[in-house]
């Protein structure tokens, strides 16, 4: 029991050296700027700024449940006996892992998104970021229900288990075991990548404050304000994934 004390004491030890260590580093360099930084010059767009956080979340989480579904979709497809599908889903993968985000984006909004008379950009920005994640999405379910080995499939068919209680009782319980902490790292890298949505004027928060840039013309302060409440907003969702790892693992 000692040692376990001491343990997580030496963790919890280690953990404030290491913010200290961060905050000792962003105290140097704030202390070494020749000039002063002026943040009070973006209060009169404050307002914006938390439009941009509001639409930053809400896009990130029509992104993370799209892409989810279709993400399952495709795993659906990829398990198929018809290998038209299997080669399709193949070819999108491919595809998109040699896709930068950035390129994606570009190419729904401003040629897929008008070839289907879709032009609002918003929409076409969510979808992009849905179809580039999916295929992601699509390996996290995939790992997940590999998890369920044969023998178990086995075990539920001699105890004469229904469909229902095979997947409410088993399969479910064991899948978002697994499949929780990718997923909400995903969710992580949809609210990062969901800042290249500027490029098609979306109000998330990057476009706010880069409109904010152009008006006050502090830039440094500008883009130290992104990422402190960049930080904000992922941080909390790391740490909220670790917890929920650690639950599911006891």
């Amino acid at each position: 029991m000692n040692s376990i004390l001491t343990n997580k004491t030496k963790t919890y030890i280690s953990y404030i050296l290491a913010i200290l260590t961060v905050i000792a580093f962003v105290l140097f360099v704030a202390y070494r700027q020749t000039s002063e930084l002026r943040f009070e010059a973006y209060t009169p767009y404050l307002k914006t700024i938390l439009n941009g956080i509001k639409n930053t979340i809400f896009v990130s989480v029509l992104a993370l449940v799209g892409s989810m579904i279709l993400g399952f979709l495709f795993y659906l497809l990829q398990k198929s006996k018809i290998k038209y599908f299997n080669a399709l889903i193949d070819v999108f993968t491919e595809i998109i892992y040699g896709t930068p985000l950035l390129v994606m984006i570009v190419i729904t909004a401003l040629l897929v998104g008008p070839a289907f008379n879709i032009r609002n950009l918003g929409f076409l920005g969510i979808l992009a970021l849905i179809i580039y994640m999916a295929p992601y999405m699509k390996n996290v379910y995939q790992s997940a229900f590999s998890s369920i080995s044969e023998e178990q499939y086995q075990a539920m068919d001699l105890f004469g288990f229904t469909p229902f209680q095979k997947y409410f009782y088993i399969i479910i319980p064991q899948v978002l075991r697994i499949l929780m902490p990718p997923m909400m790292n995903n969710f992580s890298l949809i609210i990062k990548g969901s800042a290249l949505l500027h490029i098609i004027t979306y109000l998330e928060l990057y476009q706010a404050l880069n409109n904010a840039q152009s008006k006050t013309f502090e830039f440094v302060e500008g883009y130290l304000l992104m990422w402190i409440l960049y930080l904000l907003i992922t941080i909390p969702l790391s740490q909220l994934t670790k917890l929920i790892e650690r639950k599911w693992t006891l």
